[in-house]
């Protein structure tokens, strides 16, 4: 019973970082933060799902991983972003420059 609470709390922490991801798409900083959020909220409900049918959680750790890893290439991308241009404006950034 319990766990099936927290399925239902994770599918709407997703649902509500997906409604960030599609209302916020000026900042490049709106967008990141809640990308992290819907990855958060799938760990979650991996990390239930596993649990649930008692298998191991490794691969749990290697999603942990390569969202880790996800997330330094984001952070990258906003420090590279900032230096060129100033802000983190999607509106600023031109796709015709090099």
């Amino acid at each position: 019973m319990l766990t099936q609470f927290y399925m239902l709390l994770s599918l709407l922490i997703f649902l509500s970082g997906i409604w960030v991801f599609s209302s916020k798409r000026k900042h490049l900083l709106a967008t990141l933060l809640s990308l992290e959020f819907i990855v958060l909220s799938l760990f979650l409900l991996l990390f239930l799902f596993l649990n649930l049918f008692m298998y191991e959680s490794y691969f749990s750790m290697m999603f942990l991983t390569f969202c880790v890893c996800e997330g330094a290439l984001g952070l990258s991308i906003l420090v590279s972003m900032i230096r060129t241009h100033g802000n983190d404006y999607f509106q600023s950034f031109n796709i015709l420059q090099c």
